[in-house]
């Protein structure tokens, strides 16, 4: 781990300084050590159970496309369907700051309530907790969720390998970008749109249509698609090869961060996932996925090659040459979930 002493904004991030802390400092103290995936997996009396958590500090807590309610939700029910599970239900907790308005609060619960129902999960538990001013940036909200895996789910590093596709199922950065284009008070020719939504439809079909031929989801949030193809790369000990012309970028996302200085590959989605499919049945899944609102600009954007040294990321650039795609370092966008 680096020498720092005090925790940094950055350990927050997902890139590497979040991988140092986590396994570095806080694994070191669980007599139990979890695989470092969106959902555990727990087996019970034959069937298995994904169990998630989550917490969000997004700044500020309305953004165009949503609120810290609905990131809340699609947050954490989207982290069970990569897991392969329908979602069940959710507990609820709520920090709240002193002089939060009722009426925020209000429209914050009528997306808690709409979401829920929209990802068919319930509210089953919960805990309100008041702090005072300046504490908490008006509201904080922890959820925590637990689904059914599908029984047609084969997900994992260790099923990946040479020849599968890399399937995107939209525009990337949209969330990251809409949240700083509001902060730097930015203006475009159209508004930046967070994509937070529910995901747990489209990818249940995929997993229920096509069964093992999915070897894995991630929803790319924090440390972008970037962060989740090393990740992939490095734990299945494969080489990935992206094509930059075939990655989704919507005109203003990409306007944004170039006037920003961000590489949209690093930059956080809330309504995206990255799922590596069997070569023979990826057109299919790309189908599927065009089906829904959530993956009507899909795209298959690379696939996976042997790695005869260390794993890497590749992209081949929209001018010909290629570059390395690095996991980032610490958080380029800090409090955006």
């Amino acid at each position: 781990m680096t020498n720092n002493k005090r925790i940094q904004l950055a350990h927050g991030g997902g890139g590497k300084l979040t991988d140092e802390l986590i396994r570095n400092v806080i694994l070191k103290y669980l007599p139990y050590q979890p695989e470092l995936l969106d959902s555990a997996i727990i087996e019970n009396v034959g069937e298995k159970i994904a169990f998630t958590t989550d917490s969000y500090v997004v700044n500020p807590i309305f953004f165009p496309g949503g609120d810290v309610g609905k990131l809340a939700v699609c947050g954490t029910t989207n982290d069970l369907a990569m897991a392969g599970a329908k979602p069940l239900a959710l507990s609820l907790a709520l920090i709240i700051e002193e002089g939060l308005e009722i009426a925020h609060l209000e429209r914050i619960m009528q997306s808690i309530s709409q979401f829920a129902e929209s990802a068919s999960v319930k509210i089953v538990t919960g805990d309100t907790k008041v702090v005072p001013k300046g504490q908490a940036d008006g509201i904080y909200i922890n959820t925590a969720g637990i689904g059914r895996v599908l029984p047609q789910a084969k997900l994992g590093f260790d099923r990946i390998c040479e020849g599968d596709k890399i399937l995107i199922n939209g525009t990337i950065g949209d969330h990251g970008l809409a949240i700083m284009a509001m902060r730097e008070n930015l203006s475009f020719q159209t508004t930046i749109t967070s994509d937070v939504a529910v995901l747990s439809q489209l990818t249940g079909e995929l997993i229920e249509t096509l069964g093992s031929e999915i070897k894995f989801l991630r929803d790319p949030t924090r440390a972008g698609i970037a962060g989740v193809l090393n990740d992939i790369a490095s734990d299945a000990g494969v080489n990935i090869l992206i094509d930059e012309s075939r990655i989704p970028v919507n005109s203003s996302v990409k306007a944004a961060a170039e006037v920003l200085g961000f590489d949209l590959l690093n930059v956080a989605n809330e309504g995206k996932f990255v799922a590596v499919v069997s070569e023979r049945s990826a057109e299919q899944a790309l189908n599927i996925c065009k089906k829904f609102p959530e993956g009507k600009l899909a795209n298959i954007i690379g696939q996976v090659e042997s790695s005869s040294e260390s794993p890497a990321v590749v992209m081949k650039t929209s001018i010909g040459g290629r570059r390395f795609v690095q996991k980032p370092y610490g958080e380029q966008l800090p409090r955006i979930c």
